[in-house]
């Protein structure tokens, strides 16, 4: 058992925390025993080390059932040791190092997508990660991130996730140019979601949604620039019945991601 918070070891662990040290190794955390349930479901060939409390293992069995099913040791730590590698308050008794798995552009749009949520210069860890977890809820095929976003394994964004991180596809580093590009070729309509365009209710019910569809989302405090928004097929705007000023990016990304899922499955 690791029982010395201070420990080498232990510290290397925490420092995955940092956005440097994350792209120097590789790896990212996972912390909580849905996330680690999740790849350990998943994609448990991603999991390099995984820890976890006493307490914490035998409150959840199943995670010990999944690791013992995929061949991956649980190395017993203190509460104190978990505490020191993790980027949260409370990590809930699991810890797991994993390997960084990126998609490339070309894979996802070779796969004949239907649904796919673009994200240009989406910067905040916690909309990105609800935004995957929204996409991955509406049944979509992608996430895209391009532009200068937020690094996809960010402790919050991966923890924004609940794991749906290892449920679908996600890309990064792309141009949006080059993002549009691929979706026309592989036959998506690339709609942008701005409050510039037209009422997404009109957008509906003109049946347009049931096309296979690439939804742009832009920056949070900027949304899309100009000449983004002349690139795309449509720009739609979800609207606002009551007397809030604005939606949240990852809220008006579901409204929108749903409205296709619906549409696209009749």
């Amino acid at each position: 058992m690791l029982e010395n918070p201070r420990a080498p070891r232990v510290r290397a662990i925490a420092r995955l925390a940092g956005k440097n040290v994350r792209s120097e190794t590789g790896n990212f955390l996972l912390e909580g025993p849905q996330s680690v349930g999740e790849a350990l479901t998943w994609r448990p060939e991603l999991i390099v080390e995984l820890f976890g409390t006493p307490t914490a293992v035998e409150r959840y069995p199943h995670i010990m059932a999944r690791a013992e099913d995929n061949d991956i040791e649980v190395e017993f730590v203190t509460e104190d040791v978990l505490d020191s590698m993790a980027d949260t308050v409370t990590p809930q008794g699991f810890i797991a190092v994993c390997r960084q798995f990126p998609t490339s552009i070309r894979d996802i749009f070779a796969g004949s997508p239907k649904l796919v949520a673009v994200l240009e210069e989406v910067r905040d860890p916690g909309n990105l990660g609800t935004i995957i977890r929204a996409a991955d809820s509406a049944g979509a095929d992608a996430v895209v991130l391009s532009g200068r976003a937020v690094d996809l394994y960010n402790p919050k964004v991966v923890r924004a996730t609940t794991g749906s991180l290892f449920h679908l596809p996600v890309a990064v580093g792309a141009t949006l140019s080059d993002v549009l590009v691929r979706a026309r070729g592989a036959g998506l309509r690339t709609v942008a979601a701005d409050v510039k365009g037209g009422s997404l209710l009109e957008f509906r019910d003109s049946g347009a949604l049931t096309e296979p569809t690439a939804w742009v989302f832009g920056n949070e405090a900027r949304g899309l620039e100009d000449e983004d928004l002349e690139r795309v097929d449509d720009i739609v705007a979800v609207p606002i019945f009551g007397r809030a000023e604005s939606l949240n990016l990852a809220t008006a990304a579901s409204v929108c991601l749903y409205e296709s899922a619906f549409a696209q499955r009749g």
